[in-house]
């Protein structure tokens, strides 16, 4: 600082402090070094915060790259069992299981989802053999099964509530009876959450948790993951306004997840994330309920189409994300870079 400087702090009104020592409140001080930063640090991350969403194919021997996503694969029921004991060697608590269905057999009821041999049912019990202490996710909800690409049954051009949930509830039971351990309702169906509680304390599965999608915002950023589902051809130019949220609304999505309480959500997601940090952290400071953000296919395909092209560092973007979610008040994240994550925890990534 030079002298001219020095001048102006003395003309200060009120300033006592010398101008040699100028200034005592140094915030840098404490950035200086690493073990600084980690002692202080706020937010931390860690692998028991992730879970790793992976997708289930038809077949035998299949381990096929998903063009929308790199890096990730649909698996055969016979190796996705690879997925799950990667997931659990990096110490990953938890895996999500999503189909894509062969197109022959995919009708306008998705009655291939209740299936009990259909490769959902497979999936999950090839991982709980392999790995039963790994958390194996669901989701109940029609579009992988219906030739509309719809999440529920369609009637006269629109998608019926209460019959859909009917079904939902079905498919949850045939799930939870093959192992899984926790029903994750993505279909935005109202009162279905109270619904499939209920069925599944009568099918004797009381021990199966609700995962529910209770703010789940009718988003441009499911693209990929409608393509590894294969759901986006089905779907068309159609959308899904009618029963997920309009991105406008913070309000309505609290409205929601107190409704999802109510009927027996045991967690509660916000999805997508990046775009909806705020409604992430509502949720969490309003209910104080296991809170869960969803780090969606477009925003994982982003980072890595940008850092192909080399405009930014995929490693660093994605930590700096995932940990965004944790400041918002996230307990934990599904994400499509859990174990890429874990491997850079594992190995001290400081970023």
């Amino acid at each position: 600082m030079d002298e001219g400087s020095h001048s102006v702090w003395k003309m200060i009104p009120g300033n006592t402090q010398p101008s040699g020592s100028f200034p005592k409140v140094r915030m840098r001080r404490n950035r200086r070094d690493a073990w600084n930063r980690r002692l202080i640090r706020e937010n931390v991350l860690t692998t028991d915060d992730l879970i790793w969403p992976i997708f289930v194919a038809e077949g035998h021997g299949k381990k096929e790259e998903i063009a929308a996503m790199p890096g990730q694969f649909r698996w055969s029921p016979d190796r996705i069992v690879e997925a799950a004991i990667e997931a659990a060697d990096l110490g990953i608590p938890a895996v999500a299981i999503f189909p894509e269905i062969e197109k022959t057999k995919k009708d306008p009821d998705g009655s291939e989802a209740l299936n009990p041999e259909n490769i959902v049912i497979q999936a999950i019990k090839a991982v709980k053999a392999a790995v039963p202490d790994i958390g194996v996710i669901c989701d109940a909800a029609l579009d992988p099964f219906t030739s509309h690409g719809q999440d529920g049954l369609v009637r006269d051009g629109y998608v019926v509530n209460d019959e859909t949930v009917e079904v939902l509830c079905r498919q949850s039971v045939l799930q939870a009876m093959a192992g899984c351990d926790v029903i994750s309702p993505s279909d935005m169906m109202d009162g279905r959450v109270g619904a499939i509680r209920d069925a599944l304390d009568a099918a004797g599965q009381g021990h199966v948790r609700i995962l529910s999608y209770a703010a789940k915002y009718a988003s441009a950023f499911y693209m990929p993951f409608r393509d590894a589902i294969g759901s986006g051809t089905s779907l068309g130019q159609g959308d899904k306004k009618t029963y997920q949220m309009d991105p406008a609304n913070t309000d309505e999505a609290l409205r929601e997840v107190a409704l999802d309480i109510q009927e027996g959500a045991d967690m509660v997601m916000v999805k997508p994330g990046l775009s909806y940090l705020d409604v992430i952290r509502r949720v969490k400071d309003t209910f104080g309920m296991p809170t869960v953000a969803y780090n969606v296919s477009g925003e994982y395909s982003m980072l890595k189409a940008a850092s192909m092209q080399g405009w930014l560092n995929y490693e660093r973007a994605m930590m700096e994300a995932l940990v965004s979610f944790k400041r918002a008040g996230a307990d934990a994240i599904l994400t499509y870079s859990a174990c890429e994550a874990a491997r850079l925890m594992r190995d001290g990534f400081e970023g």
